[in-house]
């Protein structure tokens, strides 16, 4: 999924409750968010490859940009290339420690790369950063389910279905709850 530049949740500040930015930061966060604008595009369009061109001229021309490292996280992502998103998400949350995304997205990659625990200990960390975030508890739910915690990936996944979730993505909930057995145990308390 590609976040939208106007989620309060993809910026970089901090939770929506915090102070509100300086113009210098919204005029900067501005500059980032047009200089990924391409590779948005190209990773919408379905185009990885193409968008890593693209991204590693931003992080050429500019390297504090943490939305550049994100985005190319999100195209070694979608290439399988799971180990480099997993460095391109680390490289975006050190260069912005609360980047709600980046840390779903290390949590999804490092998971799949093999490492549940850790995909856990980001997963929650999002969580604490942000309550009830959807993105971070279907990660978490994933995370849980990998390492073999079915009733955490139960109530992560349940609770992440409350929060409402596109169409697709509350499908694959379901299936792993359906594939963890909760769906058939709902069913038989009535």
């Amino acid at each position: 999924m590609i976040p939208n530049p106007n989620d309060e949740h993809d910026s970089l500040d901090s939770p929506p409750d915090s102070s509100p930015k300086s113009s210098l930061e919204s005029s900067r966060e501005s500059f980032w968010w047009d200089a990924v604008d391409e590779a948005t595009e190209l990773l919408m369009d379905k185009n990885p490859s193409e968008a890593l061109v693209c991204l590693r001229d931003v992080v050429r021309k500019d390297p504090q940009n943490p939305y550049a490292f994100y985005y190319i996280g999100t195209a070694f992502f979608e290439l399988g290339r799971f180990d480099q998103a997993r460095i391109a998400y680390e490289a975006a949350l050190r260069l912005s420690p609360k980047y709600l995304a980046a840390l779903v997205g290390l949590s999804h990659a490092v998971r799949i790369a093999g490492d549940p625990p850790e995909a856990i200990r980001h997963a929650r960390r999002a969580l604490r950063q942000c309550p009830g975030d959807g993105d971070a508890l279907f990660a978490l739910g994933l995370a849980l389910a990998s390492n073999r915690d079915r009733d955490g990936a139960i109530a992560a996944l349940t609770e992440f279905l409350r929060t409402r979730p596109e169409f697709e993505v509350a499908m694959e909930a379901r299936a792993m709850l359906d594939k963890l057995g909760s769906l058939g145990d709902e069913s038989d308390d009535d």
